[in-house]
């Protein structure tokens, strides 16, 4: 089986080609992506090649864990049939090429107990579930904070606060430097410049700027926590002392898992969390370069969306 994927070859090496797939197994579905996105955390640091070392990785790679599309086959037993649409958070099933994420593809294999249903009216929305999940793994739990200070007002970020103005917490303050990513919110977005609290409870960084530690630790009430919700491809450190008198706390939000995406989805079903706003711009899958280009160096980007459908 052969189908047309984006494939990372190298750094900064990228082209739409033509991918040999792994046969599927027992169970399996097969789906026709319809969209994916364009990750610019992760996914720019495999393109730039500044990704540290991981599990999995290497070039040749196709990248992304973004994905909506439809079944167009279903194994016996896996729950799912043909004309259903599915979130999919990626695939491996390559020969010849990395599948660490793997969603960027025309065509992907699962196992049935990594996608979720979805409302096919999501349309392009629908690539955006992990993300939110992502989020919502952050600051659902017991023992978990909700934020009052958010730092970067990208899509994460923008999902973060949602997510806290949901579960009818207060509104969180985020910081942005970029005045056109302020816009109007149910929460206020200001610089960081304009800002002199410094009695935070929770700060959530979601810009994977990891000189702003120290920055944090000052803003902080005693006793609060920071939680680091981007990834940071440099060594995190801070000075001591200031730390040491606010008694400060540092804890790491780790990827989505399961419950995350049905509780989302279940969010979107029922209009407690709207995704409206955060997809700025959309390519055709062919446009491939330049669609990871502006994803990647325009800062009006919020969202970029590969269609598959217009990959032709």
């Amino acid at each position: 089986m052969q189908t047309d994927a984006i494939l990372l070859s190298g750094p900064r090496q990228i082209a739409r080609e033509s991918v040999k797939m792994t046969a599927p197994a027992d169970g399996d579905i097969v789906v026709e992506t319809r969209f994916s996105g364009i990750s610019t955390g992760t996914e720019k640091l495999f393109y730039s090649g500044e990704m540290p070392p991981f599990p999995g990785m290497g070039y040749p790679l196709v990248p992304g864990y973004e994905a909506m599309g439809e079944v167009v086959e279903a194994g016996q037993g896996s729950g799912f049939a043909v004309g259903d649409h599915v979130f999919v958070p990626g695939a491996n099933c390559y020969d010849g090429a990395f599948g660490l994420f793997g969603a960027a593809s025309a065509h992907l294999i699962s196992a049935p107990s990594r996608v979720v249903r979805v409302d096919p009216a999501m349309q392009a929305q629908g690539a955006l579930l992990a993300l939110a999940a992502t989020a919502r793994h952050a600051v659902a739990g017991l023992d978990k904070k909700m934020p009052d200070l958010i730092v970067g007002h990208g899509t994460f970020g923008r999902l973060l606060a949602r997510l806290t103005v949901a579960a009818g917490a207060p509104a969180p303050t985020v910081w942005e430097r970029n005045p056109a990513r302020h816009g109007v919110t149910d929460y206020p977005v200001i610089d960081p410049k304009d800002d002199t609290r410094r009695d935070y409870k929770c700060i959530y960084d979601a810009s994977g700027d990891a000189s702003l530690l120290n920055e944090l630790i000052t803003r902080i009430a005693r006793g609060g926590e920071i939680v680091l919700a981007g990834f940071y491809t440099e060594p995190l450190s801070f000075a001591f002392p200031p730390a040491f008198m606010k008694e400060a706390r540092l804890r790491i939000a780790a990827e989505w898992v399961r419950d995350d995406l049905i509780a989302v989805r279940n969010l979107i079903d029922t209009g407690a969390l709207s995704l409206d706003g955060l997809i700025t711009h959309e390519r055709a899958a062919s446009d491939a370069q330049d669609a990871y280009r502006t994803a990647f160096d325009d800062p009006s980007c919020l969202k970029m969306i590969l269609n598959w459908s217009q990959a032709a």
